[in-house]
C-alpha cells in the first residue's frame, strides 16, 4: 500500500500521557458529536476538503485512510497509552504490549476457538426460533444484543443468569457513551468491573474448584515470571466483553439493515460460501463502520495530512471516515476488490485481536437469521434509526421476519 510517506516526525524525548492544550486556528466543529447527523455523511462531507481536523474537543481527527493506516502504522509516535485506567493490552505500548497480547492471541486462534463454532451455532439457532414472525423485533437489542451476550458467555465460561445484568448494563453503557458525562461514563464502567469481579471471586477463592473454563484458564496466566493481578485480568476481560458485547450487537444491527434494504445481497448470502459470506459481511461494515475512532497521543512533534502536530498530541484516528475514503474504495459494493484495504478492524500493532470470533459469530448470526425466514422488511412506519455519535451504526432496526 502507497501511503506517499503522509508521516514526519522529529522526535524528542517527551512522555506519553493525558494531552495538553495548545491553540491552532484551524477549529472545525466537534465531529465527535454532530447534532442530529449521520456520521458518515457528516464525514463524507468533511474528508474532500480536509485530511485532518481539529474539532472543539481539543482532538486532531484524521479522517483519510493514508493518514489513519500511518498514524497506526507508527505506534511509536501514536501511543496508544491515553487513558487514565489500566487497559490491557489496547492502552499499552512497545515490548509492554507484546507480552500481554501474547497472552490474549492465544485464546483467539482458529485451534482455540473451533469448539465454540457448534455452541455459537446453536445459540443462534435457538434465538431466531423463539422469534415472532410478523411482528416487529428489533435487530440490534433484540437480535444483536442478545445473541452477543449468549455467545460471549458461553465462550468465557460465564453464568447463563448474568444475561439481564448484562443486557442492561450494554444500554446504560451507550446511553453513558453518548451523554459525554466522563463521571456518569467511569460510574457505568465500575459498574462492568463488579460484574466482572463476581464470577472472579469464587474462581480466585477456590481455584481447585474452578470449572475448566477460559476464564478460570486466564486467571491462571503469568507475565514477565508472576502471576496476573485481578486489575490486569478485570481488563482483559473487560476487552472482551464490554467492548465486544456492544460491538457485535451494533454490528447485527448493521448487517440486518444492510440485507434488507438490499434483498439482493441476501440472496446472494443465502447460497454464498463461508470466504465469501465473511467477505460480504466485511464490505458492509467497511460502508457503515460501527467502529467508529480509536484515540492516540503524540509522543513528540509529528507532520500529517498537512497539519504539525505538537508532542502531546490528542488524535483520533477515524475509522469511519477512513474506510468510506472514495480515493481508496470509489463507490461501488466490492468486497473482494476492497478487502485488503478494509480498516474495519485496525491495522498494525494493535490491529482487534478478536477479528476471527467477531468474523465467526456475525457469520453465524446472519446465517441463522437467512435461513430461518423467507424475508426481512422493516416495520411499517418504524423507520431504522441512527445511533448517536460517538456510537456508531443503528440505535434501533425495527423489523419484520416473514
Amino acid at each position: 500500500m502507497n501511503l506517499r510517506n503522509p508521516v514526519s516526525r522529529n522526535c524528542m524525548a517527551v512522555p506519553a500521557g493525558t494531552g495538553k492544550g495548545f491553540a491552532m486556528t484551524d477549529h472545525m466543529p466537534d465531529i465527535a458529536t454532530p447534532a442530529g447527523r449521520d456520521l458518515r455523511a457528516y464525514t463524507d462531507e468533511l474528508r474532500p476538503r480536509h485530511r485532518v481536523i481539529e474539532n472543539d474537543a481539543g482532538y486532531w481527527v484524521l479522517l483519510r485512510h493514508a493518514d489513519v493506516v500511518a498514524a497506526a502504522l507508527d505506534d511509536v509516535t501514536f501511543s496508544s497509552d491515553v487513558s487514565r485506567f489500566l487497559q490491557v493490552p489496547n492502552g499499552l505500548d512497545g515490548d509492554e504490549h507484546t507480552r500481554f497480547r501474547r497472552i490474549v492471541d492465544r485464546y483467539l486462534t482458529r485451534t482455540a476457538l473451533e469448539p465454540f463454532v457448534p455452541v455459537f451455532e446453536r445459540i443462534a439457532a435457538e434465538l431466531v426460533a423463539a422469534l415472532p414472525r410478523g411482528k416487529p423485533v428489533d435487530a440490534v437489542s433484540e437480535i444483536g444484543a442478545v445473541f452477543a451476550v449468549r455467545a460471549q458467555c458461553a465462550w468465557l465460561g460465564w453464568p447463563a443468569d448474568l444475561e439481564p445484568r448484562l443486557l442492561s448494563w450494554m444500554e446504560a453503557n451507550h446511553a453513558a457513551t453518548r451523554s459525554g458525562d466522563l463521571e456518569r461514563t467511569a460510574e457505568v464502567a465500575g459498574q462492568f468491573d463488579a460484574i466482572i469481579r463476581s464470577v472472579l471471586a469464587p474462581r480466585l477463592a477456590d481455584p481447585d474448584a474452578a470449572p475448566d473454563d477460559v476464564t478460570t484458564r486466564l486467571c491462571r496466566e503469568t507475565v514477565d515470571g508472576r502471576a496476573l493481578t485481578e486489575a490486569e485480568t478485570v481488563s482483559i476481560l473487560r476487552n472482551w466483553t464490554g467492548g465486544d458485547l456492544g460491538s457485535i450487537a451494533l454490528c447485527v444491527g448493521v448487517l440486518i439493515a444492510h440485507v434488507t434494504k438490499e434483498p439482493a445481497i441476501a440472496q446472494r448470502l443465502r447460497s454464498a460460501s463461508d470466504a465469501e459470506t465473511d467477505a460480504i459481511i466485511d464490505e458492509i461494515l467497511r460502508l457503515d463502520d460501527p467502529f467508529v475512532s480509536n484515540r492516540r497521543i503524540t509522543t513528540c512533534p509529528v507532520r500529517i495530512g498537512g497539519k504539525d502536530l505538537p508532542a502531546n498530541a490528542r488524535v483520533k484516528l477515524h475509522w469511519t471516515s477512513a474506510n468510506r475514503d472514495e480515493a481508496v474504495f470509489g463507490d461501488g459494493f466490492a468486497p473482494e476488490a476492497n478487502a485488503a484495504a478494509n480498516l474495519v478492524y485496525g491495522i498494525g500493532r494493535h490491529v482487534c485481536p478478536g477479528r476471527l470470533l467477531a468474523t465467526w459469530q456475525l457469520r453465524i448470526a446472519l446465517r441463522a437469521i437467512l435461513d430461518a425466514v423467507d424475508s426481512l422488511a422493516f416495520a411499517p412506519g418504524k423507520d431504522p434509526e441512527r445511533e448517536v455519535s460517538p456510537v456508531g451504526g443503528y440505535r434501533r432496526v425495527p423489523i419484520v421476519l416473514r
